[in-house]
């Protein structure tokens, strides 16, 4: 009775893996726009693709990061300086851009840039800490590909958004799941528009990964800061065993995040080259059997499952 079922789901699995291996010919000399190209994610990506013989062009923010990232690729590599929370910047890249794919289009965006700090308690934070995060994870983002679309739809190619798997389930607290919620519902929305126009759209959703932006010092050192100058009643109402226990599980993070890091930036390279991109990818063993998973429990589940490690502030002892 079973074996019918088994062979089925075995077939349907080999044409699964079969159609997903399908790679695009006549990639060498495409043009590929990646945002954040300085470390991590964005950096490997550039290297990948340059190997690859496609004509990457890589946005940095610093002048120091496209240099070391030019040492290391070939002349078919191009930087420009981006900072993707300035519409004047975006703007003259996009301008750049144009100078450069000309009426060949631009066959990928890589929507990169971000930062992952704060992640502190909501009430330890200010206006100012949500608008930073958002204005680089999620504005800057619809600001380039705004820019950016004339030439993806001329080419008819690749759009493709970093989110996370916690844009899909909030693990931490502070501005950076909910800048990446944001993402996807973008992301979403924009797919469905370029659908007509042949340009097809994905999302890269990792897990805990270790990158410059997941360091524990980055972390660490945002929770010393935002605890600094939270309101004394709130310090008061959290108490000092808490923010200790919360250095404490800062710090062991760096024990549990995936070290494979190339992981993400091959996510992205399928996205770009294969004839059958999927829509979204989950990367990382976290992402694909505890973040995605949970999100698809009832709500009052992964609220006591989630709650039930965190230390107790002092006023609820």
């Amino acid at each position: 009775m079973w074996f019918p079922l088994l062979v089925v789901l075995g077939l349907l699995l080999l044409y699964r893996w079969y159609r997903q291996s399908l790679i695009l010919d006549n990639l060498a000399g495409k043009y590929v726009f990646i945002t954040g190209c300085d470390t991590g994610f964005g950096n490997i990506l550039a290297k990948n693709l340059d190997r690859r013989g496609m004509r990457v062009l890589a946005a940095c923010l610093r002048e120091t990061g496209a240099e070391n990232l030019k040492k290391e690729t070939s002349s078919r590599l191009q930087t420009v300086i981006l900072n993707v929370t300035d519409s004047e910047s975006v703007s003259s890249a996009a301008k750049w851009v144009s100078s450069v794919v000309g009426e060949q289009g631009l066959w990928g965006l890589v929507n990169n840039a971000g930062v992952s700090v704060p992640c502190s308690p909501d009430e330890w934070l200010t206006k100012e800490d949500y608008s930073k995060v958002i204005d680089i994870n999620l504005l800057g983002m619809i600001d380039v590909t705004i820019n950016l679309l004339p030439f993806l739809r001329k080419a008819r190619g690749r759009l493709v958004n970093m989110s996370s798997s916690v844009g899909r389930l909030t693990m931490t607290a502070g501005p950076y799941s909910l800048s990446k919620y944001a993402v996807e519902s973008f992301s979403d929305s924009i797919r469905r528009q370029m659908k007509f126009f042949g340009v097809k759209v994905a999302i890269i959703e990792p897990g805990a990964f270790d990158t410059q932006i997941t360091s524990v010092d980055a972390t660490t050192g945002d929770l010393m800061r935002t605890w600094k100058n939270a309101p004394e009643e709130v310090k008061q109402s959290y108490g000092e065993d808490f923010y200790k226990n919360a250095i404490k599980a800062a710090e062991q993070v760096k024990h549990f995040v995936n070290k494979n890091v190339h992981l993400v930036p091959q996510a992205v390279e399928h996205a770009l080259t294969a004839v059958h991109p999927w829509t979204r990818y989950s990367v990382g063993l976290d992402a694909k059997l505890i973040y995605l998973p949970l999100s698809y429990f009832p709500t009052f589940f992964t609220d006591f499952l989630l709650t039930l490690p965190q230390p107790k502030p002092a006023q609820v002892m």
